[in-house]
């Protein structure tokens, strides 16, 4: 691919020296590419999840399996793009016995920007296999760092009133 200004010379959104694994609370938005809207319609200023939106929903309530340190608070599933809050904790060891079964898959990655990426591939491929979707996600995603208890209330109605202050695109 010829080298293209506008695709490579991107400005970092990330917070320049910041430990993207540290321990705390982060707000997340991740776009559809184009704004498309893949995961439903609101109707009367609730979300109504198609078939790709409850899968979107699905991969982000199994973000927890695949990363433990993280936990997941409010969420949306938009048409065209997810709202969440993510809190990564310290993890102790872990006193599970041995087993033999296989566990599913964890990743060695602790930062927000692995779990976001786990996310979207998950997303990506189901709508791959199971429609003919075939670019999900916008590049890249936003995020924020919640420093206080006030931020977090305000980002959290935020969250939960969004069916209600969907206007589409």
């Amino acid at each position: 691919m010829p080298y293209n200004s506008a695709i490579h010379d991107r400005k970092s959104t990330r917070r320049q020296g910041y430990d993207y694994s540290k321990p705390g609370l982060y707000f997340v938005t991740i776009c559809c590419q184009d704004r498309a809207n893949l995961f439903g319609e609101v109707v009367n200023e609730t979300m109504v999840l198609n078939d790709a939106g409850q899968n979107a929903d699905a991969c982000w309530r199994e973000i927890p399996t695949h990363f433990p340190h993280a936990v997941l608070h409010e969420y949306v599933i938009m048409p065209n793009h997810v709202h969440g809050i993510i809190e990564l904790v310290e993890m102790e060891g872990s006193s599970a016995p041995p087993t033999t079964t296989p566990a599913p898959f964890r990743s060695p990655s602790r930062t927000i920007g692995s779990i976001i990426r786990g996310y979207k591939i998950g997303v990506t491929k189901w709508m791959r296999q199971n429609t003919t979707v075939y670019n999900v996600w916008q590049r890249n995603y936003h995020e924020r760092i919640i420093r206080n208890d006030q931020s977090y209330q305000n980002i959290s109605r935020y969250i939960i009133e969004n069916p209600k202050n969907f206007f589409g695109k």
